[in-house]
């Protein structure tokens, strides 16, 4: 056999070139939540009930109507009548009226007629237990985690892209999904050749200079490691005919062939022309040490990598060049230390005296420096540690950390890396498509008011605001576009709304938006647009409509509430609506606003933003 020598040697830019032009990807899996840990979802995911699935007591104390304590103070208590008691796993056979209490622990349903409940230690135990003494007023929703408040139903759970945490499958669970769509595993065939060669734990022959085959487990183990799936085939010996059988074989099962040895341009070694012959051979040697004797080609609809023989050199080439790849292809990002060094984004006050775990994001700003910002939604929260990346520890001496303060922290596993885009603000149906054509984008939905807030204080990339602004904010307009909204009823509006008046004139239970939200300032609006026409104080009108004052966070929220049957109408949005198969009345169209950091417009997650915006603005 001839001599086939090496022909130029590519560059490593190439070699990573002609690898990136392979396609790898094994397809979608839809897996069983047992088995989701470390696996990437191909679509997103929103929650399609609200979690906690029920009003709340957050302490325990006392469920009541917060008008009843109006008033109330340590010299003044409100006498209430207690007429039973609610536990934790039960569902409440009691209703409250005027100037009754319930007793209730931790995480009981709140039962029908309380609106609030009061911590046990404001209050006191009237003379034999019939009554209770209330040491402070309270307002409508305090201490009540209402329906909805950690994740609401039709609210993004999770995104395209995301690597399946622990703390992910925390969120799943509590959404009760078992099954999720992800990217199958790159499948990878790994064939060792050279007759040399003997698997471990077989008899080996020194004195023929056989050597035990280590290439096929410690790559199988590389793969494993960069989210593939290995499958091991018999080792192949230098006899042409032999080998390509073995690589077709391997092609025909798999995604990607890796081959170890037999790759230099000695007369024996035979298998580059085997790739040469029967596939496409894109590049043979390239100019790295260890490592110069690597292929990269095609065989059949499978991708090839030939690898040096030497374990090293092939450990070597495998970790810089096909790892990389592997990963790229199951959506898996590139690994990174366990610990980052950032400063902090905005103060943090504590003073409990304890020890803190402080759940972090971490986010870039316009330097390229890392910033580190609190993540902690309380510690019922299951979306906490989901939008964290790491956790910072607190000294128990420690008041307060100052914004700028350098800190470390420990990231939850090696892999973490800071989102590209960080947004907050406003949770938007359309936003959340923007969001799906994003790298690795992270948003916190937390209304349009704090993520003004947030963005003045410059730890977000960009805020989402809609409806009408308090105040100027000092940033860059991406995009906007404009959503209708109005009030959500049921199929065919059975009451026959006409408009907002109705809600006010007529016997209609609301469920309304947080104060947090653009859709609750827009209403405001138009309630004191109704106040002026009607000559009419605005508190009056908001009065006469029977649920304005206890709003829900997600954009979904209220008209879940209509489906259930708990209320008659909700405040929504017409993409929810005909999402939902539910009736709809329109009240007016909103803005709503991309608004960036201007130090942070540079940046490539920004940017990507920016072009996504251009689509939506073609669109409306």
């Amino acid at each position: 056999m001839e001599r086939k020598e090496f022909r130029d040697l590519a560059s490593p830019d190439e070699a990573r070139e002609a690898i990136d032009s392979l396609s790898l990807e094994g397809g979608i899996d839809r897996v069983s939540l047992e088995a989701a840990r470390g696996r990437v979802l191909v679509a997103r995911l929103d929650a399609e009930l609200d979690v906690p699935g029920f009003d709340r007591a957050s302490l325990d104390g006392y469920a009541l109507r917060a008008r009843d304590t109006f008033g109330a103070d340590e010299a003044d208590p409100a006498r209430l009548e207690v007429v039973g008691e609610v536990h934790a796993g039960e569902e409440p056979s009691i209703e409250l009226e005027d100037g009754q209490a319930a007793e209730i622990s931790t995480g009981a349903v709140m039962p029908s007629g309380a609106d609030a409940m009061v911590p046990v230690e404001r209050t006191d135990t009237d003379a034999g237990g019939d009554a209770v003494l209330i040491r402070t007023s309270v307002a409508p929703g305090d201490n009540v985690m209402f329906a909805g408040a950690d994740v609401a139903a039709g609210e993004r759970a999770l995104g395209p892209g995301t690597q399946i945490t622990p703390r992910d499958i925390g969120l799943l669970s509590a959404l009760g999904v078992d099954e999720v769509p992800v990217r199958a595993k790159p499948r990878v065939g790994i064939v060792s050749t050279g007759d040399e060669l003997v698997r471990p734990g077989g008899d080996l022959e020194s004195e023929r200079g056989e050597i035990y085959d280590v290439n096929s487990y410690t790559i199988a183990a590389g793969v494993e490691d960069a989210g593939g799936e290995a499958v091991l085939y018999p080792h192949a010996g230098d006899e042409q005919d032999e080998m390509e059988a073995v690589l077709r074989t391997a092609a025909d099962e798999c995604d990607l062939v890796l081959s170890s040895g037999s790759t230099s341009a000695s007369a024996v070694d035979v298998i580059y022309r085997v790739i040469e012959e029967q596939g496409d051979l894109l590049l043979h040697g390239v100019s790295v040490k260890p490592g110069k004797p690597m292929l990269v080609g095609r065989l059949n609809d499978s991708a090839y990598v030939g690898l040096p023989g030497y374990p090293v050199s092939a450990m070597m080439v495998f970790r810089t060049f096909v790892a990389p790849a592997i990963r790229a292809a199951a959506g898996l990002p590139e690994p990174k230390a366990a610990t980052v060094s950032g400063t902090l984004a905005r103060q943090e006050r504590y003073d409990e005296g304890r020890l803190r775990l402080m759940p972090v994001g971490l986010v870039q700003n316009g330097d390229g420096e890392t910033l580190v910002y609190p993540v902690d939604k309380g510690s019922g929260a299951t979306t906490s540690l989901a939008e964290a990346d790491g956790v910072v520890t607190v000294d128990p001496g420690t008041d307060y950390l100052e914004a700028g303060e350098a800190v470390t922290v420990q990231l939850f596993s090696p892999d973490v890396r800071p989102p590209t885009l960080l947004g907050v603000g406003e949770d938007d149906p359309t936003l959340n498509r923007l969001l799906d054509g994003l790298e690795n984008p992270r948003y916190l939905s937390v209304g349009t008011r704090p993520g003004l807030r947030r963005l003045r204080e410059e730890v977000p990339d960009v805020a989402v605001a809609a409806g009408p602004l308090d105040r100027e904010v000092d940033a860059d307009e991406l995009g906007r576009w404009s959503r209708e909204w109005g009030l959500i009823v049921q199929a065919g509006n059975p009451h026959e709304l006409e408009d907002l008046s109705d809600l006010v004139d007529r016997d209609l239970r609301f469920v309304n938006r947080t104060t947090d939200s653009g859709l609750r300032s827009s209403l405001e609006v138009a309630v004191d647009d109704l106040a002026a026409d009607r000559d009419a104080g605005t508190g009056e009108i908001r009065e006469a409509i029977e649920g304005f004052d206890l709003g829900l966070r997600a954009h979904e929220s209220p008209a879940r509430k209509v489906i259930a049957g708990d209320a008659d109408v909700g405040l929504g949005l017409r993409q929810t609506a005909e999402r939902l198969d539910l009736g709809f009345v329109s009240i007016g169209e909103q803005p709503v606003r991309v608004l960036a950091n201007p130090d942070r417009t540079a940046k490539p997650g920004v940017r990507e933003l920016a072009t996504a915006l251009e689509d939506v603005a073609g669109d409306s």
